[in-house]
């Protein structure tokens, strides 16, 4: 028998769950100081003396959910971007919550659901998004089939569940997203509190853009050399890019108009649209209004500025600084304008629906679907508003054909 060059790991306690670390990774026993835990050690060690390189799990031992939620989060890590790896995170809270310490083979289709009703009853969720989550718990245990950690026959029968319909009891619905009308965004424009912002907020409506690809618009992800007419902006990070690739946003000569006086003097990692060249940006015109005169405590306030910018702003705008930028600005206008001129609440992903309801509007829905990167026209439709424009021009434009003086139903 081969001698271990380390200690044999030991049985630990997480919560109600016993556990030994190897290698780094987690191998959970099943609940603590129970028979079947002491039988799962004891085995994971008989198997460790015989074969140290041990690692991965054999079928013929007993998997946990939360071990094999453990593994999950471990294979998708390298291969899913942020905000989808997040999703899995908050989905395996709820799993292992409620049936950490239970076999695999021992979840079921009413398991299932029981999870869902915990996702209901924090009421944070809406009714698309348990379904979602109810779908990622189903994937976790189709990739268990794959790894022979569960029954294949368990993945399939976790799919009869069917999704929450509308008006289940205990769920709710978010209103859809509606699009921003043009008008609106041109009277937010003065009042935005830097260009940056108001350059952000065309740029995003002549492209379609989603918000974080706007403000995680790097310098060097823009090639201004390929073409005479045209340049294009490749994301680092694309939400659906782990389903199509990569993708290209083509900008024209608006667009060209509005990024460009960013794009000088920056280094290719530093970002198009940032908060510090809006703050400067801000200063700038502030002093430009002021109308006393600088005071000696001043100057050196703005030379102490100048040698050491404030460390507290970042370089890139978030989704929620870019929301709360538009916000400041409406409200900004509310103050100004008159009672009948006040701008209506939007925000900046409303422009994406925008861009492709305009889109439609004039060129058609392929080219809306062209615009937003969508592989399937059915995504393309949520985004879409027009229907409700042409369903206001045939109301303007409708005749009763049952009115008596109407030339269609005169008798001769």
């Amino acid at each position: 028998m081969p001698k271990l060059k380390t200690r044999l790991p030991k049985m630990c306690r997480d919560r109600n769950q016993a556990f030994s670390w190897h290698n780094g990774k987690r191998i959970y026993h099943g609940v603590w100081a129970s028979p079947e835990a002491e039988k799962s050690y004891k085995r994971f060690i008989a198997r460790l003396l015989e074969s140290p390189e041990f690692l991965r799990l054999d079928r013929t031992d007993d998997v946990f959910v939360a071990e094999l939620a453990d593994s999950f989060t471990d294979f998708i890590a390298p291969r899913l971007d942020k905000s989808h790896t997040n999703h899995f995170k908050i989905v395996i809270g709820f799993l292992v919550e409620r049936y950490g310490e239970l076999a695999v083979d021992d979840f079921s289709p009413k398991r299932l659901r029981l999870v869902r009703d915990l996702m209901i009853q924090t009421g944070r969720f809406c009714r698309s998004t348990i379904n979602d989550y109810t779908r990622r718990i189903i994937r976790i245990f189709q990739w268990g089939a794959e790894e022979e950690l569960v029954d294949p026959s368990m993945a399939i029968a976790l799919k009869t569940v069917k999704s929450l319909r509308k008006g289940e009891q205990g769920t709710f619905d978010r209103p859809p997203r509606q699009n921003v009308p043009d008008d609106v965004v041109r009277r937010t424009l003065p009042f935005f509190s830097s260009p940056t912002v108001s350059a952000m907020v065309q740029t995003q409506r002549l492209t379609g853009c989603r918000p974080s690809e706007i403000f995680n618009m790097r310098v060097g992800e823009i090639d201004t050399t390929r073409d005479s007419e045209l340049w294009y902006y490749t994301p680092g990070s694309y939400k659906t890019g782990h389903f199509v690739g990569a993708i290209e946003f083509p900008l024209g000569k608006p667009e060209q108009d509005l990024i460009a006086p960013y794009l000088v003097g920056k280094r290719p990692e530093q970002a198009v649209f940032s908060p510090r060249t809006a703050m400067q940006e801000k200063s700038k015109r502030q002093r430009a209004e002021r109308k006393s005169k600088l005071t000696p405590s001043q100057r050196e306030r703005d030379r102490q500025r100048a040698e050491k910018p404030a460390s507290d702003v970042g370089e890139f705008y978030d989704k929620d600084s870019y929301r709360r930028a538009v916000e400041y600005a409406i409200k900004k206008a509310n103050r100004h304008l008159p009672e009948g001129e006040k701008v209506p609440h939007w925000t900046p992903y409303m422009l994406r629906h925008s861009a492709a309801t305009a889109t439609e509007l004039s060129d058609g829905e392929e080219d809306a679907q062209a615009l937003l990167g969508h592989t399937q026209s059915s995504t393309t439709k949520r985004y879409i508003k027009s229907q409700l424009t042409r369903r206001e021009a045939l109301a303007r434009n409708r005749r009763n054909p049952f009115d008596v003086g109407d030339d269609d139903g005169e008798q001769d």
